[in-house]
């Protein structure tokens, strides 16, 4: 936690300086060659952060940082408990866009660009515009967050690169759109679907992963003792033309109780 709490004083006595930038830039190259931690995930998680890139990194290194800000103020202006998440979740997402600019890691007019490098946009949903061009080994996304806070979110990359490294996303940097939403830029294999998975190879496939039926074997969330696995449907979990086994592009996935700040093997 030393490297950390260097990190967090230098963003609460400096800002976004090239110093704080090049700390930050330090702690998540030194996460990817193995030689540091990231205190909220264990050794296998651990690889799911890696292949979400550096940016993923740090945006949660300033999410975490602003969660510990928000937290020490109120408890220093001798408030109860802890802060809403509604609090958290807006400072989280006013830093991440601060660092995000200082680490021109922000694009105002993304929706512009993302189309001319790499296609049009071919599907919208709750979370996430995609975009892709026939013959790419690759989908864009620009993908909100509709996580309880922005930590979460990012949580929820690491956690779905962990369970299904086939499809890891690799975050690329942050945009606004026209509805003044914060969105996460990411590319992600491009997944050639035979047919939509059945609900009893979505089952063999999370159990694999030592997941089980959170509601009475019909629904489409699971639950093991240390992640939970939300929105489990077809829609999102393919059978892939290559392999013919089950695929998962996208889910809800959380840590069941929130981690501490130790590592837990």
């Amino acid at each position: 936690m030393d490297v950390l709490n260097d990190i967090y004083a230098a963003i609460a006595a400096e800002g976004f300086t090239s110093k704080t930038l090049q700390m930050i830039d330090n702690y998540a190259n030194n996460i990817k060659n193995g030689t540091e931690d990231f205190p909220r995930f264990n050794l296998p998680e651990h690889a799911g952060l890696c292949k979400g890139g550096s940016p993923l990194i740090g945006a949660s290194v300033i999410a975490c940082y602003a969660t510990a800000s928000i937290t020490t103020g109120c408890h220093a202006e001798g408030s109860q408990g802890s802060p809403a998440n509604w609090e958290i979740d807006e400072l989280q997402e006013k830093l991440i866009e601060q660092w995000a600019r200082a680490a021109n890691l922000w694009e105002d007019d993304s929706e512009q660009i993302l189309t001319a490098e790499f296609g049009p946009m071919i599907a919208q949903g709750a979370e996430a515009k995609v975009y892709y061009s026939d013959g790419n080994t690759s989908v864009v996304k620009e993908r909100t967050s509709i996580y309880s806070t922005w930590l979460k979110a990012l949580d929820a990359i690491a956690l779905h690169n962990y369970l299904f490294p086939e499809t890891a996303m690799k975050v690329i940097g942050f945009t606004r759109d026209s509805d003044h939403l914060m969105r996460i830029v990411l590319t992600q294999p491009y997944v050639s679907c035979l047919r939509l998975a059945t609900k009893n190879e979505i089952d063999e496939m999370v159990a694999a992963k030592g997941f089980r039926d959170n509601w009475n074997g019909q629904g489409v969330n699971y639950v093991s003792d240390r992640l939970a696995l939300e929105d489990m449907h077809p829609a999102n979990v393919f059978t892939d033309v290559l392999t013919g086994k089950p695929i998962c592009i996208d889910c809800i996935v959380k840590f069941v109780n929130p981690p501490t700040n130790d590592r837990r093997e």
